[in-house]
């Protein structure tokens, strides 16, 4: 069976350190060869919530399921996949529309759904509920957490945007990447695309912010932020 992977991590601390993608994958790779099946490619989402709905990498790897042959996908866990209940939900059936498989390294293949078994969509859709309410309990921890730094002066917005540092409690632009930014609008505006734009700024060994390289999502944030 040819199988795409698709691993995601939310927190740029997982990003920086490479641990929660480099557990993932491994995961993923050691299913694959267990049950031995052929693995295409895998898909990542670097410093991405599982409740943001459009995600470049989930996006390709369900697409590769749809349109180029892959007959399934596999994750380390679902929650991988997603933690809204809405998103997973989504991508399963996008997934078995197409004649796809879904497995999760750590309990094996979601089944479809089967109307002669609705405890099966039932258990699923708890699981991927409570999912969803431990990611909202872990934002309103950060939230508070912000908030409480906020309030004796500090810069409480997460981490700086590309193009900017912080500084006594303050966004600063960084001369260094306010430059590569400028470089990015200029090849932007020429008609590059973010894919374009992320390979050639890897091929050029531009670093990225958070992450080992580029890649088209991070290109389009930077971009956003310049036209917001």
């Amino acid at each position: 069976m040819r199988i795409v992977g698709y691993v995601r991590v939310s927190t740029v601390g997982q990003v920086q350190d490479g641990q929660g993608l480099e557990i993932q994958e491994t995961a993923i790779r050691s299913w694959v060869k267990e049950h031995r099946h052929r693995l295409i490619r895998v898909y990542r989402d670097e410093g991405i919530s599982g409740s943001v709905e459009n995600r470049e990498g989930l996006e390709e790897a369900l697409a590769a399921v749809r349109f180029n042959g892959a007959d399934g996908l596999v994750v380390s866990s679902l929650d991988r996949l997603a933690r809204s209940l809405t998103i997973q939900e989504a991508a399963l059936q996008q997934t078995w529309a197409a004649g796809g498989r879904l497995f999760a390294a750590d309990q094996g293949e979601v089944l479809a759904d089967d109307p002669d078994d609705p405890v099966r969509t039932f258990v699923r859709q708890v699981l991927g509920a409570v999912s969803q309410l431990e990611a909202g309990m872990i934002s309103r921890r950060l939230r508070r957490g912000r908030q409480f730094k906020a309030d004796q002066g500090g810069y409480a917005h997460g981490a700086p945007p590309f193009g900017y540092r912080a500084e006594g409690g303050e966004l600063v632009p960084d001369p260094d990447e306010q430059a590569i930014t400028a470089w990015i609008t200029e090849l932007r505006s020429s008609g590059a695309s973010y894919r374009q734009i992320a390979a050639e700024l890897n091929s050029e060994g531009v670093p990225a912010k958070r992450a080992s390289q580029w890649h088209p999502m991070a290109v389009k944030r930077v971009t956003d932020r310049i036209s917001a």
